[in-house]
């Protein structure tokens, strides 16, 4: 009886070895008909705009200030603040972005900025008249806006990131969404993780 037993217990091995084996190549084979799990919400084609990135580094930004070409820092001349701008070398604000202003309260005509912005222009990448540079942030904002290039974003679920270190205006948010609205499949405020939808486009558009 007892190599009976023994021929058993080798028989009963052999035979769970061979129903793990086709187990396996069971489900091998079933795996190389399943498609992969697919992460739906990462391919939702979502492109987050963080207004704060597009503005420059603050090394890349240079503050003019008009008070030291003024007589006794009170009074511009005319004559010697023409000749006091030829004076300079203004290559030194190539691909600069400039905060044209007056640092004190005198009174300055209009065309001094202007004089100073036409120096300028050949060398900058973007200069404009402001006191505060939260202000300058914002008119830099905008000009980004106006040239930006909508075909990137058109058909994408936008989302427009907010709470910013940076103070930047109400009215950059609404010049922005107006830029995407013709363009965009949706347009969210917040975080990708916690949206405020603003907009969505209607299935006949």
């Amino acid at each position: 009886m007892q190599p009976f037993f023994v021929i058993r217990i080798i028989n009963h091995y052999q035979f769970d070895r061979f129903i793990l084996y086709n187990l396996l190549c069971s489900t091998m084979k079933e795996n190389q008909f399943k498609k992969p799990l697919v992460n739906t919400v990462a391919n939702k084609a979502i492109e987050t705009i963080d207004l704060a990135n597009w503005l420059p580094n603050d090394q890349d930004i240079v503050h003019f200030d008009l008070r030291p070409f003024l007589y006794k820092e009170l009074i511009l001349k005319e004559a010697e603040f023409r000749i006091a701008l030829q004076e300079i070398d203004w290559s030194i604000y190539k691909k600069k972005h400039v905060r044209i202003y007056c640092s004190n309260q005198s009174i300055i005509p209009i065309w001094a900025f202007m004089l100073v912005a036409q120096y300028l222009a050949p060398h900058v990448s973007f200069a404009a008249y402001a006191m505060q540079i939260s202000e300058f942030n914002n008119l830099l904002l905008r000009e980004k806006i106006n040239t930006l290039d909508t075909e990137h974003y058109k058909n994408k679920r936008v989302v427009i990131k907010g709470c910013s270190d940076k103070n930047i205006d109400i009215e950059i948010y609404t010049w922005l969404t107006q830029k995407l609205v013709p363009i965009s499949r949706t347009i969210n405020y917040g975080e990708a993780c916690s949206m405020v939808p603003i907009f969505k486009k209607s299935i006949d558009d």
